[in-house]
């Protein structure tokens, strides 16, 4: 009996064990299903319902959506079926839209690691969530237009998703995206103004892609710079003349309470001498009176 409980305790134990696969295999045959499940769908609205049904345990969502953007990447041109894809999944769940922020990022950051015509893919794509508002415009702050920030292949990728963005949006609502001055601290890297270098740079960059219309703004702060710098130069003397001035009034208020202080008591000292001298000097003989 006693060894009819041992083998039940391990079966049991054996049962409730949990199996770690080390090799990946999970992974491999999702990513495996989900291309097979693109791949035979002839609408997008028909891959998605497709993706949903899968059963993904928790985590795999971000691999799920990695794998639309790898899917369509892969394509010799861009097809907007996947852009449309990712569009469906951004606007069922919050959480799918922040995922595609982070890939975004992590998309920029690599971005000269991908061939050419991959980095056009992915940059239409994210043009396609951007000016569908399927994700937050905030993603943009990845993104810091100047010279030393930026390389060859970064730069191609800004080109073709604002040339994307415009070319659906167009440029008036565009630069009206941009001016938005409840989003300019996500801007701020788009559109430089920290620096003269950078500002020139990007006034150069857009103007050479055709978008020269979105560096409007740009323009009018680098025409006031010299004014804004001389206003500034000129606050701050001003403002060193006042301390220094209030500093010398200061001075010269003590100085004069000392010198008040010191004629105030002289006088006392000549005052009290005087009164002493008197009080102990003698009053001259009174005359004889002559007699006859």
């Amino acid at each position: 009996d006693d060894d009819d409980d041992d083998d039940d305790d391990e079966a049991q134990a054996a049962a409730t064990q949990e199996i770690q696969d080390e090799t990946e295999m999970d992974l491999v045959n999702l990513r495996r299903t989900i291309y097979l499940t693109i791949q035979s769908s002839m609408q997008s609205d028909e891959a998605a319902h497709k993706l949903l049904k899968l059963q993904t345990k928790p985590g795999q969502e971000r691999e799920l959506l990695r794998m639309i953007i790898e899917c369509g990447i892969q394509e010799k041109t861009y097809m907007k079926y996947y852009g449309v894809l990712a569009e469906r999944f951004c606007k069922l769940k919050k959480e799918h839209s922040e995922i595609f922020d982070e890939l975004f990022a992590q998309y920029y950051a690599t971005v000269h690691r991908l061939e050419t015509n991959k980095l056009r893919n992915v940059a239409k794509m994210f043009a396609h969530l951007l000016h569908t508002d399927a994700m937050q415009w905030t993603c943009l702050e990845y993104i810091h237009l100047n010279e030393d920030e930026t390389t060859s292949s970064s730069r191609i990728f800004i080109k073709i998703l604002f040339q994307e963005v415009s070319e659906f949006i167009g440029l008036p609502r565009l630069k009206e995206r941009l001016e938005d001055k409840f989003m300019q601290q996500y801007f701020e890297g788009i559109l430089p103004r920290d620096n003269p270098r950078n500002t020139r740079f990007a006034i150069n960059f857009f103007t050479s892609i055709g978008l020269g219309g979105l560096t409007e703004g740009l323009r009018e702060h680098l025409k006031n710079l010299p004014k804004m710098i001389m206003a500034q130069k000129q606050q701050e003397s001003s403002s060193s003349a006042s301390s220094s001035s209030s500093s010398s009034d200061s001075d010269t208020s003590s100085t004069s309470s000392d010198s008040d202080s010191d004629s105030s008591s002289s006088s006392s000292s000549s005052s009290s001498s005087s009164s002493s001298a008197s009080s102990s000097g003698k009053s001259p003989p009174a005359k004889k009176s002559r007699r006859d």
